[in-house]
């Protein structure tokens, strides 16, 4: 593989905000889409992450789909949900936006956590950036969910050879946590200035 797994997420960061600086949806979706084969590589300790994800990004892509000039700003899913009083609706893209961006909190955390710790297990990894990232958002149910699964993380050192294609592995993850957490930052500012930006899960 060309580069790592890393660098098709990095080439789209590129194109996600507009010359205005205003975030475009197309553009930020394709960025976590492009995250979803790095999430193949952990198996089974991810499938719960990786159908979330992908639900979520379906949910914003086809509606975005039904009217792209409408949609084409990120933000403007929220604004007409908030108008017609559905955002906090479980099946609303408000909803799906706060949890897509939340995975993304945790997998940015987990990719830190392999550049800072290289001495920790993929288990205590994982672990680690579940109970700083979503775990206080979820509920008794979800977070037993998930901490079953992540004892199943694969072994590190295999991981990390699976994941590092013919690039500068540390480089790219680190420069994939320091070029997308600023723009996960916003998106929470924004549903924070909402009221939007607590909503948990059972």
């Amino acid at each position: 593989m060309e580069g790592t797994v890393f660098t098709p997420s990095l080439e789209a960061m590129s194109g996600v905000k507009s010359e205005h600086g205003e975030m475009l949806s197309k553009p930020f979706l394709d960025v976590c889409k492009n995250v979803l084969p790095v999430i193949d590589k952990f198996g089974a300790a991810m499938m719960l992450v990786k159908s979330d994800i992908g639900g979520n990004i379906t949910r914003l892509e086809n509606k975005y789909s039904s009217d792209p000039s409408k949609f084409k700003y990120f933000y403007t899913f929220v604004q007409v949900e908030v108008e017609t009083k559905t955002a906090k609706s479980s099946s609303s893209c408000t909803n799906g936006l706060l949890w897509l961006t939340r995975a993304m909190d945790f997998l940015v955390e987990l990719f830190r956590n392999l550049i800072e710790h290289p001495d920790w297990t993929m288990a205590q990894t994982c672990t680690d950036s579940y109970n700083k990232t979503l775990k206080k958002w979820h509920g008794w149910l979800a977070s037993s969910s998930f901490t079953v699964a992540l004892k199943l993380a694969p072994d590190r050192k295999k991981f990390m050879e699976v994941i590092g294609g013919t690039g500068d592995l540390n480089a790219d993850m680190a420069k994939f946590c320091s070029s997308f957490s600023p723009l996960l930052a916003e998106i929470h500012k924004f549903l924070a200035s909402c009221g939007l930006d607590d909503m948990k899960a059972s």
